[in-house]
């Protein structure tokens, strides 16, 4: 199925207007006279837009250039009319050392296939290249590359007294190409049909490789390959245990190039590109996605965006999708997310989804609800707080420092999969914002918060969907966005107890020099009865002590707090939990940080939230009007 949605997206997005040809950066143009005489190798780049803080960049134009097949190993063939320094030129590049024998071998291949065309078409510019490379190839027209030249650029060739048109791009030579192109069918004993067009095929050539798919090799990968005995069955060998014509391997090759390249050119408008359709999860996966029709591009074209929180690229309606709120959307045409990982030769498949574009809106709303939360973050004087959590926020609350490439592509792939899917969020990122959240509870910088702020998200989005989907097992209620007075999880209310006891320590004594979270939120989130005693002592202590200075409104407001949080426990028998599980540590977590917010709430904020929780418990009731 996979293949065939390709191939149906380049059937469907024009990609292959001309079959033989495809769209690949050129970056010099070697222009000739009539006779052969080399006038000049212009650059064929330009320089990209810079975006935020990257610098621009140089970069090749993308040409519709003959379709250039596999090339591997030190006999490669020379692709048409098209080709690197070393096959057009015979010459090394300062990337990459070139022996003369070999630069001789391989640049007389390539004239070759200059010859068979001018032999075949007795074209003037064909005649012209030919002329030129034997020059060269004699050492009578010596040529001096570029500098900045690499390995990997392409050299096309434009004889005069044409301007822009290229020679690959004549009728006569196009025609040539294309009869060229035509293999010899390979006869097989069994009838095979092509797994893409279910049409009939003989032999089984190999899969065109796909370039672009991060960690991958320079030259590409295989999204299909078998090169071992392990892989092959019932006395099939390497491809034909995947028949796919050449045709159909090229189309699905396009398509996923196009998926994979956010510059691909627009063959219906000479000079634009098609819009994006990838997102980068980590330095060796991205996810490619894309519709069965048309009218799913609108939700294409910003689904990246939503994904990224970028504001300033999504359109009103998909806004409510941020905000939780299911978006009038009704379009049942196919959605498509393919997740792949490149590795020496070949793509792996991490993962594939097939849904409607309607279902994925809805799913991508309910994602952000799940996501949304308190902030204790606020913005800074240059920073505003994105409208959700990107995905790329999301991987940083779970690595240290905010390194997101230490999180394993594995866990970013799941969390992107359950956001398209609207199934449960991975276990293994309630376990790894855990963790970070007891590393680094202590840090206070403006990144430290905002990553607290995901990670709380996190693990509310965790806990929600594992009760929505396993409601037997899950025993607590469903957690809001804002502290909820009412919620009576045994995690919950002793990190709510947490945050009070930080607040009251703050009013006792100022600047001190480590906080109650700093030296005991570790223990207190996971063996509260050997911690929490202790503490209530301490804060007996920082009670009297407040209420004696300017905050003793305060410091008595926070007491009654203390006494309803804790008379469920009963700490005068030390009824505290020996242990809590993961969920309830997660739920401790989300008590501390929710209840952070509504100490520090102003009066016009605590005045809302009492008009939202008309039945919080009398303690919970602070404004005047209480």
């Amino acid at each position: 199925m996979i293949l065939q949605a390709l191939h149906a997206l380049a059937v469907r997005e024009h990609l292959l207007e001309d079959p033989d040809y495809e769209y690949k950066p050129v970056s010099w143009r070697v222009v000739l006279s009539a006779k052969g005489e080399l006038r000049g190798i212009l650059s064929n780049c330009y320089e990209e837009q810079a975006a935020g803080k990257k610098k621009p960049r140089i970069l090749p134009k993308k040409e519709l250039i003959p379709m250039q097949p596999n090339r591997s190993g030190t006999k490669a063939p020379p692709y048409f009319m098209v080709d690197n320094a070393k096959y057009v030129f015979g010459m090394p590049v300062a990337d990459k050392a070139l022996s003369e024998e070999d630069g001789a071998e391989k640049s007389g291949w390539f004239l070759d296939l200059v010859r068979k065309c001018h032999g075949a078409t007795s074209d003037p510019a064909a005649g012209a290249i030919v002329a030129f490379l034997e020059q060269l190839g004699s050492g009578a027209s010596p040529v001096v590359l570029p500098e900045g030249c690499k390995s990997n650029d392409q050299f096309a060739f434009i004889v005069e007294p044409d301007v822009d048109t290229y020679v690959h791009d004549r009728p006569a030579v196009r025609a040539f190409w294309r009869a060229h192109r035509i293999l010899p069918g390979k006869t097989d004993d069994r009838e095979v049909n092509c797994l893409v067009t279910g049409k009939p095929m003989s032999g089984a050539p190999l899969f065109k490789f796909v370039k672009g798919v991060p960690g991958g090799t320079p030259s590409g990968v295989a999204l299909v390959s078998f090169d071992g005995r392990a892989f092959e069955s019932y006395g099939w060998s390497k491809n034909q245990n995947a028949p796919i014509s050449q045709a159909a391997s090229e189309a699905c090759s396009i398509a996923l190039n196009r998926l994979l390249d956010n510059r691909y050119p627009d063959p219906r408008q000479p000079g634009q590109s098609l819009p994006g359709r990838n997102l980068r999860l980590s330095s060796d996966t991205v996810v490619c996605f894309w519709t069965a029709r048309e009218s799913g591009d609108e939700l294409c074209s910003l689904f990246g965006h939503l994904l990224t929180a970028n504001a300033d690229e999504v359109k009103a309606l998909y806004h409510s999708i941020w905000r939780g709120k299911q978006p009038q959307i009704d379009d049942p045409s196919a959605f498509y997310a393919l997740t792949l990982t490149g590795t020496q030769g070949r793509a792996i498949v991490r993962g594939w989804l097939e849904s409607t574009v309607s279902e994925v809106a809805q799913n991508l709303a309910q994602h952000f609800a799940d996501l949304d939360i308190v902030r204790n973050t606020h913005p800074g004087k240059d920073r505003s707080l994105p409208p959700s959590f990107s995905l790329a926020a999301l991987a940083e609350a779970l690595s240290p420092g905010g390194d997101r490439e230490q999180v394993p592509a594995p866990l970013i792939t799941e969390l992107a999969t359950a956001a398209i899917r609207g199934t449960p969020y991975p276990l293994s990122a309630l376990q790894r914002a855990l963790e970070r959240s007891r590393a680094e509870v202590g840090r206070t910088e403006w990144l430290d918060s905002n990553r607290k702020d995901a990670r709380a998200a996190i693990i509310k989005a965790v806990l929600n969907r594992r009760r929505r989907f396993s409601p037997d097992t899950c025993h607590y209620p469903e957690v809001k966005k804002d502290m909820d007075p009412n919620a009576n999880s045994p995690g919950y209310s002793l990190g709510r107890l947490m945050a009070v006891l930080e607040r009251l320590q703050s009013l006792a004594i100022n600047d001190a020099n480590a906080t109650v979270v700093d030296r005991f939120f570790s223990g207190a989130s996971a063996t509260p009865k050997a911690v929490f005693v202790r503490l209530l002592k301490n804060a007996r202590h920082h009670a009297r002590k407040a209420m004696d200075g300017e905050h003793g409104g305060m410091a008595f407001l926070l007491d009654r707090v203390i006494d309803e949080l804790t008379g469920p426990f009963q700490p005068k028998t030390n009824g505290f939990p020996a242990h809590l599980d993961l969920e309830q540590q997660g739920l401790f977590v989300l008590g501390y940080h929710q209840m952070r917010k509504w100490l520090w709430m102003s009066g016009e904020e605590r005045a809302a939230w009492e008009s939202e929780n008309p039945n919080a418990p009398k303690q919970y009731l602070w404004s005047k009007k209480a």
